[in-house]
């Protein structure tokens, strides 16, 4: 069993992935067409539908194969190279599908597995920095995908609706 502070980054990774960033890019996805989240503005940019792959393959890599100690066959330029379209269902399907497996390895996640050393995409990090880089890197995508959807349609995504913001403390 992790210690109480271990249990804490846990349950606050867990958060961060499962009720802040998912639901968001579901509801980003539902208010993009098949053609939107494939659309890419240039050469040097990749589309919504590249990113959600691209989070499936982080998410796999780091936390499924590395943290779970199991085969990691990422091929993490293909995330990229795909031009779609996946429809839309798929891609949820795949993500949710990794967020279920990523969970199922957190679950389980003992003390030593968080302190220790892993190798993940060639370099050395803890378990917890592999949380941490995960959130970071999940948050920092969803906030991609949440700016194609807010500029696309001239949306507000209404992600702190029922939260007073102005309040303090």
């Amino acid at each position: 069993m992790t210690e109480p502070l271990g249990s804490l980054v846990l349950a606050e990774c867990k958060r961060h992935l499962f009720q802040e960033s998912l639901p968001r890019l579901k509801k980003c996805l539902s208010e993009l067409s098949e053609e939107e989240i494939w659309y890419r503005p240039n050469s040097e940019t990749v589309s919504a539908g590249n990113l959600v792959l691209h989070l499936c393959g982080n998410v796999r890599q780091w936390i499924v194969s590395t943290l779970g100690r199991t085969a990691d066959n990422r091929k993490r330029q293909t995330e990229f190279d795909e031009r779609g379209p996946i429809p839309t269902s798929e891609l949820l399907e795949r993500l949710e599908s990794t967020l279920a497996d990523a969970e199922s390895v957190i679950d389980k996640l003992e003390h030593e597995a968080l302190t220790g050393i892993h190798r993940v995409q060639g370099m050395e990090e803890t378990g917890v920095a592999i949380l941490i880089h995960v959130v970071e890197h999940f948050s920092y995508h969803t906030g991609q995908i949440s700016y194609i959807a807010k500029s696309n349609h001239g949306i507000d995504l209404e992600y702190y609706k029922d939260v007073d913001l102005e309040k303090r403390g």
